[in-house]
């Protein structure tokens, strides 16, 4: 054989292959992507939202548009991206309240998370912190216990909603300690934020990245956080476990990312290589080391089994503190 008919056979064969790989493909994107994020803007989630669709923005060549859909649970958002078509131009940001504990605590949720979505990736995992309201008069854990086991229901703890994870910690923390926190709900970490420097709360557990910018100004305190061990920026400050809160049965606060349930596979794998580059890349790993998150990138079937065992540990959880307030 020739080599130009050898030449010529490898380009048949190309354009062949080409011709047989579906039209979505080879042409996406051709348009801007939206990522519905289910929580108010200003949060830790909402700024790695946000880093993320501009580092996206730049290896995929189309614009990714983050829309924030916050409230009731995060199943406003959780609603609009189960409708949505199943092109890959919708990308949806999940977190435990949107696929563990929704199912049980919703009544008619208007999504189901097996059936309306496919997964993509875990993108990260959040570092928790116990907070107080600066002018609480306790500076650990210890000292919180004293005070609130002393005045049951006179202390305030902010929480995402009724039933959410931070809902149930106020619960466990309440049973544990013989005592028990009024919850006050709002739609966002940054609002839970605003409110302990306002002082109308008196503590919550939040992610500490949404007080990244507050560490130093003694506005606030952190009195523990959820980690596998000290942090390099708050070295004195103990884990729950060195706290003595190791015990809560919930999973770790995760954020990940799907996509409608029909999207081809040839998109799926697509916006998972282009996540994962992402999130193991040098901007958001910073970004990660400055805001408290821990990276993950997990494949679609890690995370797939991840959110089966979430769910079962949301409902074991949530069978504990049943009819609780």
């Amino acid at each position: 054989m020739s080599g130009r008919m050898y030449l010529g056979g490898i380009i048949g064969l190309t354009g062949l292959v080409l011709s047989q790989l579906p039209a979505t493909a080879q042409t996406y994107p051709s348009r801007s992507i939206r990522m519905i994020v289910p929580i108010a803007p200003g949060s830790v989630t909402d700024v790695a939202a946000r880093l993320m669709a501009q580092e996206l923005t730049d290896r995929m060549g189309q614009p990714v548009i983050v829309e924030n859909r916050p409230g009731a649970n995060m199943v406003i958002g959780g609603a609009e991206c189960a409708k949505a078509a199943p092109d890959g131009y919708t990308l949806c940001v999940v977190s435990p309240d949107t696929m563990s504990f929704n199912p049980f605590t919703i009544p008619n949720l208007p999504y189901d998370p097996d059936r309306d979505f496919r997964p993509v990736t875990n993108m990260y995992y959040v570092i928790e912190g116990l907070v107080a309201k600066q002018a609480l008069p306790a500076n650990s854990v210890a000292e919180l216990r004293t005070l609130a086991a002393a005045r049951p229901d006179a202390l305030n703890f902010g929480t995402l909603g009724a039933r959410t994870t931070t809902d149930m910690y106020r619960l466990w923390l309440g049973e544990l300690w013989k005592t028990s926190f009024v919850g006050v709900p709002y739609k966002g970490g940054s609002e839970i934020i605003g409110a302990l420097l306002s002082g109308t709360i008196d503590v919550a557990k939040i992610g500490v990245g949404n007080m990244a910018g507050q560490l130093d100004s003694g506005k606030l305190k952190v009195l523990a956080l959820r980690s596998q061990g000290r942090n390099a920026r708050l070295p004195n400050v103990p884990t729950l476990a060195e706290a003595g809160l190791a015990g809560f049965p919930g999973g770790p606060i995760f954020w990940g990312m799907m996509v409608p349930a029909a999207t081809p596979d040839e998109l799926v794998k697509r916006l998972h290589s282009e996540l994962v580059a992402v999130i193991r890349g040098p901007k958001f790993t910073a970004f990660g080391q400055a805001q408290f998150v821990e990276p993950d990138g997990s494949s679609p079937e890690q995370f797939a089994a991840f959110l089966k065992e979430d769910r079962v540990n949301a409902g074991k959880l949530l069978k504990l503190y049943a009819g609780e307030k």
